[in-house]
């Protein structure tokens, strides 16, 4: 890996604080546009603008999607704006590139029923079982992302309270969790937990069955399962609960700030497509259900 990448994968970890996950997209983003700029012998620091768009261009007839390729000039960008700034180059060459339209999908949402048979697949016949309950409940009670969900400690749970602390980019926001989610955790960090960790010290809330803090592959493994097991057509994935949580408190009366807040969203904007949802769900009841629609 060149000097250069290296600085920028060193201020994304310490000076942006940025997710691993992060680090990871943008750093692969920028190794690829490298890649393909040493191929054509342009050194990092002497990219022109030109060569920019014609990477973005190259990756559209490639048959990458608008989105990827968004997302690569956005890293590219990134990338760049960190070099001006450390003095390693005199200009941006991506400032100016246009990115592709991203048409903006809806997101996929379970309905109330398939949310309740999914939620009944783990069965509470054994450790494993117990704790893949809880798990569930808390990502469908708290609508937070499958990162903060492996990385929560033991201290972040307020079950007397029936609340959750959860960290997001430098500050903290406290969740509200339903009784059946304080009882399955309360099952759990009582019962179960210390029956699978080994380690005095260990603080992460939710384990593997080896005792060691639950990774984000092992999560999405979960999901993959119970939703075979219960036989649901849709892709559900750690994000599927979590745009359900959103469009279920929303149809059920709950004001977009805070679901903004809940979701950590920083800005409102994110949060609004959920009221497309809604709409969209409208539409379609009312095509269906109108006798002149």
């Amino acid at each position: 890996m060149s000097e250069l990448l290296l600085v920028y994968e060193d201020f994304l970890k310490t000076e942006k604080q940025a997710s691993s996950n992060t680090v990871s997209s943008y750093m692969r983003d920028v190794c690829q546009f490298a890649a393909a700029m040493d191929s054509k012998s342009v050194p990092l620091t002497q990219v022109a603008n030109q060569d920019v768009e014609d990477y973005a261009s190259a990756l559209t007839k490639r048959g990458k999607s608008p989105a990827t390729v968004t997302r690569s000039v956005a890293s590219i960008k990134s990338f760049y704006s960190c070099m001006v700034n450390k003095g390693l180059v005199d200009q941006n060459p991506a400032k100016g590139v246009s990115a592709a339209k991203v048409e903006r999908k809806l997101p996929q949402v379970l309905t109330g029923k398939e949310v309740e048979l999914f939620l009944e697949q783990p069965e509470c016949t054994d450790l494993k079982g117990y704790r893949d309950r809880a798990m569930l409940e808390l990502l469908y009670a708290t609508g937070i992302r499958v990162s903060e969900l492996i990385e929560l400690n033991v201290s972040d749970l307020n079950l007397p309270g029936g609340v959750l602390r959860c960290f997001s980019k430098g500050r903290a926001r406290i969740i509200p969790l339903y009784p059946t989610a304080v009882r399955a955790l309360g099952e759990y960090v009582n019962n179960v937990r210390p029956q699978l960790v080994d380690a005095v010290g260990e603080t992460a809330l939710f384990v593997n069955m080896n005792g060691e803090r639950m990774s984000r592959q092992g999560f999405w493994k979960l999901i993959k399962y119970y939703q075979e097991k219960a036989g649901i057509q849709k892709d559900i994935t750690p994000h599927t609960l979590r745009h359900s949580f959103a469009a279920h408190l929303l149809e059920n009366g709950a004001d977009l700030r805070s679901i903004q807040e809940m979701l950590g969203h920083a800005d409102i904007s994110s949060t609004q497509i959920y009221s497309k949802l809604i709409n969209q769900k409208i539409k379609d009841v009312y095509k269906k259900a109108h006798p002149r629609a």
